[in-house]
């Protein structure tokens, strides 16, 4: 057994913090990742841009958790938003605050970020391996001994940190591979499955408006008719349904719904920000001003071009009627439409397609205060491997990170000796 060793799993940001802040504990620290380069899907994370972490108090990040936010409370707090901002820019990466709180680089570049970890790797003294794949974490006596790369060669080690992310994007690299290691050396893994992911919907029309966004939207999803949870913000038309933050925020609960072969519907308010009775006042004020106009041409004012004629033909009012002719339960049942604008869940896009992974090893086996295994023996685990992932808005990386710095600091502890 190499002592003073930490081996690293996984190049990504978990992986990445983690090895970084173990060599700078004093450790010797290899960083082993199969692809050609590190952070992959950092670099495309955000559509490109990296959304880090969010500006909201960390005192309010674990609500922010739907898969077990808890085990997160002190993670969080002792690597925050703010200290990963200031470790950040301490490596030439300044961070600017977007809507919904959501903090990017300044520069927009997801690399920036990668570039700022593998200065600090650099810094750190860590030892990269590139186009390695991982076979096998090696215990014996319920202690970690090293681990096996593809070829045979076994790198020693007296702690071994997996971070080897979901089994999201696996063009990345994230193909599920620390499940295999947990389930090897007896680790119990809830089952993967998306959690940030695009929803699929039954009704025809959704194609018609593929590639419209609506901003400042309400969506509620209900399952079994029972209102489940509901949001603010924006959501996309897609050629198989809907996508968005908001679906986003909302696809964890539909997906566990629809897997327990539930009910599960969307409603749209298109005017959140106007009770039933405003939005009837609006709509008269419009209609009077075109009163002698066809209703089809009437909702410019109202809605996205390309939704009136959707929303007519829901309505079932007929578009050449003038506008003078439209009768008051007509518009009373438009105004409803607006307010409840209905899609049916029919599923969800697979798991390679999700950005984010719910499932994983369970985090009953670890312990929160050091990301160690409650089993083996110098084996810890950090990021998206474990069973915890968040909403949108920048809350994941910032886990991620969280986990890698206090499973990096722990096992570079253990493999010198100092615990």
């Amino acid at each position: 057994m190499a002592e003073n060793t930490v081996l690293v799993i996984g190049g990504g940001a978990a992986g990445m913090m983690a090895a970084g802040q173990a060599a700078a504990g004093g450790a010797r620290v290899f960083l082993i990742e199969k692809n050609d380069r590190l952070g992959r899907k950092l670099a495309i994370s955000g559509k490109g841009r990296c959304n880090i972490t969010n500006d909201k108090p960390i005192s309010d990040f674990c609500a922010c958790y739907p898969g077990n936010g808890r085990f997160l409370q002190g993670i969080l707090h002792e690597f925050d938003n703010v200290r990963l901002r200031s470790f950040l820019a301490g490596y030439g990466v300044e961070t600017k605050v977007e809507r919904g709180g959501r903090v990017f680089p300044v520069a927009g570049e997801a690399e920036s970020v990668v570039r700022a970890l593998s200065k600090f790797l650099a810094a750190a003294g860590v030892e990269v391996k590139l186009g390695q794949a991982a076979e096998a974490v090696i215990a014996v006596g319920g202690k970690v001994r090293g681990v096996r790369v593809a070829g045979g060669r076994t790198y020693p080690g007296k702690a071994v940190i997996v971070c080897t992310g979901g089994a999201t994007y696996p063009a990345t690299g994230s193909s599920g591979d620390g499940y295999r290691f947990a389930q090897d050396l007896g680790h119990r893994v809830i089952s993967p499955r998306p959690a940030l992911v695009s929803l699929r919907t039954a009704e025809g029309w959704v194609s018609e408006l593929q590639g419209l966004s609506l901003r400042n939207v309400a969506v509620t999803l209900k399952v079994d008719g029972r209102a489940q949870a509901s949001d603010l913000g924006e959501m996309l038309f897609t050629h198989f349904g809907v996508s968005g933050p908001l679906v986003l925020t909302l696809s964890r609960l539909a997906g566990d719904a629809l897997r327990q072969g539930k009910r599960v519907k969307l409603e749209v308010n298109l005017k959140p920000g106007l009770n039933p009775e405003q939005l009837d006042r609006r709509l008269q004020r419009d209609f009077s001003q075109a009163a002698n106009k066809q209703f089809k041409n009437a909702l410019n004012a109202l809605l996205p071009q390309s939704l009136i004629p959707v929303i007519i033909r829901l309505a079932g009012i007929d578009p050449d009627k003038v506008v003078h002719q439209v009768t008051r339960n007509e518009r009373r049942s438009l105004a409803a439409l607006l307010q409840s604008l209905p899609l049916t869940v029919s599923g969800t896009l697979p798991l390679a397609a999700a950005i984010v992974t719910a499932g994983g090893v369970d985090v009953k086996t670890i312990d929160p205060k050091t990301m160690a295994s409650k089993s083996v023996q110098g084996l810890y685990w950090a990021g998206e491997v474990v069973d915890v992932d968040g909403v949108t808005g920048g809350y994941n990386l910032q886990a991620a990170f969280a986990m890698g710095y206090r499973a990096g600091r722990a096992a570079g502890r253990y493999a010198q000796g100092s615990v």
